[in-house]
């Protein structure tokens, strides 16, 4: 169920929200954490069984749809289906505005979006903002940009727009990133592509707040032969809308050249990465013939308490999916979590710090035979892993997690069909050292990558963690 309010083109103003109708609530319920030893509680308990058939979550919880594929947009336009990528922005009057993007090509049966000021009017992706007020009822849905190919996922700005991702490298004047402003939809910035972040197979992007350089990945698609990751360096830094359209230099991410034989170590010496320089018209080429670390198919990505987390939803031995973390301030790359059969973690996506600190992340598609599930998992600082959610639609991926900007909503989506849920309950509250710990967290010990006594022994000669040794050794650097 949706609600029907006047076309808004903006979002507006909260005494103007007042009085519009309800919608539909399932899955109401109450928390049961499981505790530590050390007192602390670990998660929210066993998932409750939904009677809705869409989203399994721990008691105390419950979730409202707030937007659903084939309803209708304030201006009477239908809603696009395809929902992936999204972030939730401070609105006027304590409200949020959602910003989600739509994964749409041309060959899709799929409504496109149908916006006012396309980039290009021939294509049917783009993205849709929704308003969403206190009591986490939905107030106005409108497009926000359109007429892009494939957005897949982005990432928020600290600044508070959205930078959605085309991922996309077969199109001609496509594979871009664009600037989204949440309270000035479909402007002609919307549909301006950043040309200095490249053209490529766009993924995800994390914005280090304190340095303005954005992280991106890339999702290889075909052609591709591998996918990188990229940092974009902006001329101009200032946090403001528009500013990273002014240039700047797009990078690939490297292994430093210092020798990988052990006899030619010399004791103390500090194994890092490098960035290389890459045409932002062919990233992708450059990074190949340039030597860039080559991963299988990254996707999402977040920055957090000076940590830039990214996932490789089919990495490792097994294909089972890999978490990383980059800390810049070092500059030093780390394999977190490598899924394996015994672990039963599979095909990370989407990923996201929680405001108490917790990391949540959502699997894109299972991938064992048999396995048709996808969850929303949590990790804590202290290394205990546990289910958030799970989700009942057959073979739909969960995508977009996000949480409102005071802490106390999480909004996902399903990929097909779309739908967008609102989730609230017994949250913890909003902790600035547990995200800061969450940044320089070990990861669980069943998670945890495997590392070799040979592996441990040259990582503990040289000053490496065994998640450094570990990145590395699944890079393809022979350091043993």
């Amino acid at each position: 169920m949706s609600v029907r309010g006047k076309k808004h083109h903006r979002p507006i103003s909260r005494r103007a929200f007042l009085g519009l109708g309800a919608m539909s609530t399932a899955a109401l319920v109450l928390v049961s954490c499981e505790p530590r030893p050390d007192g602390d509680l670990v998660g929210y308990g066993p998932l409750v069984e939904d009677p809705g058939g869409v989203l399994d979550l721990p008691k105390g919880f419950q979730y409202r749809i707030i937007s659903e594929e084939g309803s209708k947009l304030a201006g009477g336009a239908p809603v696009p289906g395809y929902y992936d990528g999204m972030a939730a922005l401070p609105g006027p009057g304590n409200t949020t505005v959602l910003i989600r993007n739509h994964e749409l090509e041309v060959k899709d049966e799929g409504t496109p979006v149908i916006g006012e000021n396309p980039y290009n009017s021939s294509q049917p992706a783009g993205t849709i903002g929704i308003v969403v007020g206190e009591d986490r009822k939905k107030i106005d849905e409108f497009v926000a940009s359109c007429g892009t190919s494939r957005n897949c996922a982005g990432g928020a700005t600290p600044w508070g727009t959205w930078l959605t991702c085309e991922e996309t490298n077969e199109e001609d004047g496509h594979g871009y990133v664009f600037e989204v402003m949440p309270d000035d939809p479909e402007n002609d910035l919307s549909k301006t592509p950043i040309k200095g972040m490249g053209s490529f197979s766009h993924e995800a992007v994390g914005i280090d707040p304190e340095t303005g350089v954005a992280y991106l990945t890339e999702d290889a698609r075909s052609g591709a032969r591998a996918s990188f990751l990229y940092r974009y360096i902006p001329d101009d830094p200032s946090p403001k809308p528009g500013s990273l359209q002014r240039g700047g230099r797009l990078q690939a991410l490297a292994i430093d050249e210092s020798s990988r034989n052990t006899k030619d170590f010399e004791e103390d010496q500090r194994f890092g990465v490098r960035w290389i320089d890459v045409d932002p018209g062919k990233p992708n080429e450059e990074a190949f013939s340039k030597g860039a670390v080559r991963f299988r198919r990254l996707e999402g990505a977040c920055f957090s308490e000076g940590a830039f987390w990214f996932d490789d939803t089919v990495g490792g031995e097994e294909k089972l999916g890999q978490i990383y973390r980059y800390l810049p301030e070092n500059e030093t790359l780390e394999l977190f979590y490598e899924g394996t059969e015994a672990n039963e973690i599979e095909s990370p996506d989407n990923i996201t710090i929680s405001p108490w600190g917790d990391l949540f992340f959502v699997e894109d598609e299972a991938v064992k035979p048999g396995d048709k599930t996808n969850r929303i998992t949590g990790l804590t600082p202290k290394g205990d892993l546990y289910e958030f959610g799970r989700c009942r639609l057959e073979d739909s991926e969960l995508a977009g997690p996000t949480f409102s900007p005071e802490g106390q909503t999480f909004f996902v989506n399903t990929f097909k069909p779309g739908k967008t849920l609102a989730i609230w309950g017994p949250f913890k509250r909003r902790s600035a050292v547990r995200q800061r710990q969450m940044a320089y967290a070990a990861p669980p010990a069943n998670l945890a990558p495997r590392v070799t006594d040979e592996l441990a022994e040259v990582a503990e000669r040289f000053g490496m963690s065994a998640l450094e040794a570990a990145a590395y050794d699944r890079l393809g650097v022979p350091l043993v």
